[in-house]
């Protein structure tokens, strides 16, 4: 049965259609026969009781630089559509963060992808904390005298902003670093949230895995490796996608986020692990769907709108 599909994300029009998750899921819904509605989130409005948004109607082709083709903007009422996409990446602001208040509005007839609620209460850094047993030595703090204290009891430290993305404001402070007090200085300056600080894991030089999630289910695996002298391993700053496959200590740690996951309709998500240690659970707008397939050679997405067809259906 054909949907009709609205998916909120950044410019359409900038995105790699080689690399873009968002992409190949508007693409594998139109092959499904689901008609495409897309906006960007400062075009969502609430008025007078109705959660609106200003958008084109669009197809997709995987043709560089002809990728898309619109009509002309209009409004619609996200109500009469059947899914609604919550795809632009953060960071995870107050701008983020009122796009799933609005989106609330439109439950339960309207299905949002990833239920907006959770996605709001469950941001990538602070969901990890729910599983301490599976996760590395972590302190979420303000306090500069406390960030000192965690770093003096375990040496060799990742500090990075608590709602930051696409490995932007991450350091590494070996032992002998004597920024700490400065980079806290620094953040401080730009807003009053909270740092995350974590042990450094010495495993990350051989890869940082993607492991993508359907309903709680693991559904594959990629293998994110850090360019030469960096630390980071996002693709966004150099890292390179290896094939990997999954391992019994990935299935145990998916094992026990995977009934959290289902419970608050968190469809799609892309969790972090280096070495054995679960360090992000991505519910926001997880990325890998396309290195995926490529590596595995299976319709990973497709997985993805089956999982939704079938809450509608049921």
């Amino acid at each position: 049965m054909p949907l009709k599909v609205a998916v909120q994300m950044d410019p359409l029009e900038h995105v790699n259609i080689d690399a873009d998750s968002t992409f190949r899921i508007m693409e594998e819904a139109q092959a499904r026969g689901h008609t495409l509605f897309y906006y960007t989130p400062d075009r969502l409005s609430w008025r007078e009781g109705r959660v609106v948004a200003r958008g084109r109607h669009v197809t997709v082709t995987r043709e560089r630089g002809a990728h898309m083709m619109a009509g002309d903007f209009v409004e619609e009422d996200l109500s009469e559509f059947d899914v609604v996409w919550l795809r632009q990446d953060p960071p995870f602001d107050m701008g983020y963060i009122t796009t799933t208040h609005l989106l609330d509005f439109l439950a339960p007839d309207t299905l949002v992808v990833n239920d907006p609620t959770w996605v709001r209460n469950y941001p990538e850094k602070l969901l990890v904390l729910r599983f301490p047993d599976l996760t590395p030595p972590t302190i979420v703090a303000r306090d500069l005298a406390a960030l000192k204290a965690f770093r003096a009891e375990h040496g060799d430290v990742i500090l990075k902003p608590l709602y930051g993305n696409g490995g932007a404001g991450v350091f590494r402070l070996t032992p002998e670093d004597r920024n700490l007090a400065s980079l806290h200085e620094l953040f401080s300056g730009i807003n009053r949230e909270p740092l995350i600080m974590q042990k450094f894991l010495p495993a990350v030089s051989k890869g940082d895995k993607r492991v993508i999630l359907v309903d709680g289910e693991p559904v594959g695996a990629i293998n994110r490796v850090p360019a030469e002298g960096e630390t980071r391993s996002n693709m966004h700053v150099g890292g390179r996608a290896e094939k990997v496959e999954l391992t019994d200590r990935d299935r145990e740690i998916c094992a026990a986020i995977g009934p959290l996951l289902r419970e608050k309709d968190q469809i799609f998500v892309g969790i972090d692990v280096i070495g054995d240690w679960l360090t992000e659970i991505n519910v926001t707008s997880p990325t890998g769907l396309q290195e995926l397939e490529r590596f595995d050679g299976t319709n990973v997405t497709a997985t993805i709108w089956e999982a939704i067809e079938g809450r509608i259906a049921g």
